[in-house]
C-alpha cells in the first residue's frame, strides 16, 4: 500500500531514510528531504534473496556466487532491472542505463520493513546530501531540524556503531568494478 510515508530506520551501517520503492510521491519526498540531486538514483534494500531476484536480472554465476557469499551484509550490487522492476518501481529508482542498486542488509529491522511491505525499500543515508552519516536518531533529528519537509517516522534503535557505508559493486564485462569502497572486499 502506497502511503507517501518516509521513514528513518537503522541498518548495519548507519541510519537510513527510506520508503516503499514503488511509491513515486514518497521517493520524490526523499529527494526533497535530503536535498539530493534528482539525477542520482537511490539504492534499495530487499527482505531476502527471493525478493531481490524478482527485481534484478542476475543470471551470471559470478553474481549469484557473490550474492550467496555476502548477503545479508553491507554489499550493494548494481544489476540490470528486471521487467517486473521497470513496471513496479518508482522511475527514479532505475538508473538511465537500466540498472538498480540493491542489497540485503544484515539488519533485522530493515529486512522486516521490506518483508512487511512486500517490496524493496529505499535505502539512502539519513542525512542531508553531502553531510556525514547519522548513527543515532538524535543526530537524524538534528540533521533535518531546519527542513520544511521531514521524515514521517523515525525508528530509534539507539546509538549504532560507526561503520563504513556498504560497498557498491557492479559485475561488467567479466570483472567486478567497485563503485564505492566499503567493508566488503571483492
Amino acid at each position: 500500500m502506497k502511503t507517501n510515508k518516509v521513514f528513518v530506520y537503522p541498518t548495519e551501517t548507519s541510519y537510513a531514510i527510506g520508503c516503499d520503492a514503488r511509491d513515486v510521491a514518497a521517493v520524490e519526498k526523499i529527494f526533497k528531504i535530503k536535498g539530493r540531486d534528482t539525477r542520482k538514483t537511490l539504492t534499495l534494500i530487499a527482505a531476502n534473496q527471493k525478493m531481490a531476484d524478482k527485481f534484478i536480472v542476475a543470471t551470471q554465476k559470478e553474481i549469484k556466487r557473490i550474492m550467496t557469499t555476502y548477503w545479508p551484509g553491507p554489499l550493494t550490487l548494481v544489476a540490470p532491472a528486471s521487467a517486473y522492476a521497470r513496471k513496479n518501481l518508482a522511475p527514479k529508482i532505475i538508473a538511465v542505463d537500466g540498472t538498480i542498486a540493491i542489497r540485503i542488509p544484515d539488519h533485522t529491522i530493515a529486512r522486516e520493513i521490506s518483508e512487511r511491505l512486500g517490496a524493496p525499500i529505499v535505502a539512502t543515508s539519513a542525512n542531508k546530501a553531502g553531510e556525514p552519516a547519522c548513527y543515532s536518531a538524535a543526530a537524524v533529528r538534528r540533521a533535518f531540524k531546519n527542513n520544511e519537509i521531514k521524515p514521517d517516522i523515525i525508528i530509534d534503535e539507539g546509538r549504532l556503531p560507526k561503520c563504513a557505508a556498504s560497498t557498491i559493486a557492479q559485475y561488467k564485462n567479466g570483472a567486478w568494478k567497485i563503485l564505492r569502497v566499503g567493508p566488503i572486499q571483492l
